[in-house]
């Protein structure tokens, strides 16, 4: 992309992004983990409540350390991109590799789903953190096989068209970082993304014409990216489940070169995402999360569906209320905030009330499109209190779609 654009998206990103770090000065001390297990022993969840009712003596929370996996499952049905339901199942577990005063939680999860017509994916991501610590392993591995839409714009001649696109997918990220001061973690990685078989279904047009792209557009082409990444975490969150007051910053520049299998097509990119929690003193649990990122290829022969895009950041995440993919490329600044309040003191209802905008590039014109805002709302479960975990149902909108979202703890 021309450099005065890259350079004036940075600017406009960090002058935002100020908004969410203005209160990263007002520090007050990270909550332990061990305040966590002290907090939910006045606390009750779904578990307690079965207890209860098939007359159960419910365990009393140990408050000594220990090494428990907590599980949580979530069955749901969902609409998917290209039209129709699937059957999602989101298992997530999370242990401890320490003492809970020193070693925030890990997490693993697994959500596979199909929707009976032969879409279907399998992913698997991980957050371990050793004791005290020490080293951070994250992961993300997927397969999938399914359409999405591919949108028109109104800088190019099919306007607001949107056209469905297959592939077959597979993702294999892993990060290693090293703890060099508290919270300050530095580290390497390798990514893969494997687009195979890219082709329109029903349609004269072509996904090259139609985008105006050249890359990794053509009828029945596979795209590899490879590459290597170098990493910059700050995280004082605790429990990434479900985050304790605390920041986030992540830095992650992308490198693709000739001989990691990439050929001609080698290029780079950046990856700028912070996140703040600010805890207001009550005796009802009250946050503010504020969330913002930037995401943008430094070069111009990024394969299509690796452009930046909306909901295809690093959890699937962003953009409630704004259909997945509908906006892709070259640069994308997101900006979202969340009000989270429980209803009951014993925190096992809450509620949420969310709204986020994005900017993002033209691929094809280089000019820049938006603000694309969206807003919603939703309420909280509390299904597993040891792991801090909520069933998360929200509805979110924006011009011309809405819909629900489900999941196992927080978005963000």
């Amino acid at each position: 992309m021309p450099a005065n654009i890259l350079v004036k998206s940075v600017i406009v990103f960090l002058g935002v992004s100020g908004v969410v770090l203005s209160a990263w000065g007002q520090q007050v001390k990270p909550q332990t983990t061990m305040d966590l297990i002290e907090d939910t022993t006045r606390q009750i969840d779904i578990i307690d409540i079965v207890k209860s009712n098939f007359q159960l003596s419910p365990k009393k929370l140990k408050r000594s350390p220990g090494k428990k996996v907590y599980f949580s499952l979530l069955p749901v049905s969902s609409p998917i991109p290209g039209g129709g339901k699937a059957l999602i199942t989101s298992t997530s577990a999370g242990f401890y590799l320490g003492n809970r005063r020193n070693t925030f939680l890990s997490n693993v999860s697994f959500s596979p789903y199909l929707n009976f017509k032969g879409r279907y994916s399998l992913a698997f991501r991980s957050n371990i953190y050793t004791n005290k610590n020490t080293w951070n392993i994250q992961g993300d591995t997927r397969f999938s096989l399914y359409p999405e839409y591919i949108y028109g714009t109104k800088n190019n001649v099919y306007k607001n068209d949107k056209l469905l696109v297959n592939y077959k997918y597979i993702r294999f990220y892993q990060t290693v970082l090293r703890r060099v001061k508290p919270f300050f973690l530095v580290g390497l990685g390798y990514d893969l993304d494997y687009h195979i078989n890219i082709n329109t279904v029903n349609d004269t047009i072509g996904l090259a014409k139609f985008t105006g792209y050249n890359y990794g557009t053509g009828a029945n082409e596979n795209s590899l990216s490879s590459g290597i990444t170098f990493n910059l975490l700050y995280d004082s969150r605790g429990n990434p489940i479900n985050p304790l007051p605390g920041a986030y910053a992540n830095f992650i520049y992308r490198t693709n070169p000739y001989f990691l299998g990439n050929g001609v097509h080698t290029w780079n990119s950046l990856y700028v995402d912070v996140r703040k929690y600010i805890s207001i003193p009550d005796r009802k649990r009250k946050v503010v999360a504020l969330w913002s990122y930037i995401w943008t290829a430094l070069n111009n022969n990024v394969p299509y569906l690796d452009l930046p895009g909306i909901g295809w950041d690093s959890y699937q995440r962003s953009g409630r209320g704004i259909e997945q993919n509908r906006y892709r490329g070259k640069s994308m600044w997101y900006v979202e905030g969340e009000y989270r309040r429980d209803i009951t003191i014993n925190g096992l209802l809450g509620y949420v009330a969310f709204a986020n905008f994005n900017t993002i590039t033209d691929p094809a014109t280089k000019r820049l499109r938006g603000p694309h805002p969206a807003i919603g709302g939703g309420l909280r479960l509390k299904f597993n209190k040891r792991s801090n975990t909520n069933i998360a149902i929200d509805y979110a909108l924006s011009k011309g779609y809405s819909s629900i979202y489900l999941n196992l703890g927080e978005v963000f």
